[in-house]
């Protein structure tokens, strides 16, 4: 297993991991996915992070580091996108995905990581107590638009 940031030339294996976060999404083209990939690689401040079996990414995750004007200017990270391939779960692969991100968010020096997760995918939340994340010491709210 390779377990490195992903590049332009891993498009196509992550775009069809990703669709296993939510199946009955609509499936980005590639030149769609292109464009958003380069305004991703534009901005700087967005990381994604792979596990590769051989050239097929298995588990990924994606944090952005958000500049802060308090706690002294220390900016925090937003995980996203956390997933491992179904066929490889339980094997660490997925812990050390997100290592690599909470990892870059200290080299930032980011005060905190906030990650949300489907209320209802209990087993993930008791992975994500496992790397250090509580679920109890804020409240996550969101408005879908």
């Amino acid at each position: 297993m390779e377990y490195r940031e992903a590049d332009g030339s891993d498009l196509p294996g992550l775009l069809n991991l990703l669709i296993q976060l939510k199946p009955d999404d609509d499936k980005l083209d590639e030149g769609q996915a292109r464009k958003i990939w380069e305004q991703i690689q534009s901005l700087g401040n967005i990381r994604y992070f792979l596990a590769l079996d051989g050239d097929k990414p298995v588990s990924t995750c994606n944090i952005t580091i958000i500049p802060n004007l308090t706690r002294g200017g220390q900016p925090f990270g937003l995980i996203e996108n956390v997933i491992t391939d179904s066929g490889y779960r339980k094997r660490g692969i997925g812990k050390k995905v997100l290592e690599m991100a909470i990892n870059h968010a200290r080299w930032e020096n980011c005060y905190k990581i906030l990650l949300l997760s489907s209320s209802n995918l209990k087993p993930a939340h008791a992975f994500y107590e496992s790397l250090g994340f509580s679920g109890d010491t804020k409240r996550g709210f969101e408005l879908r638009l």
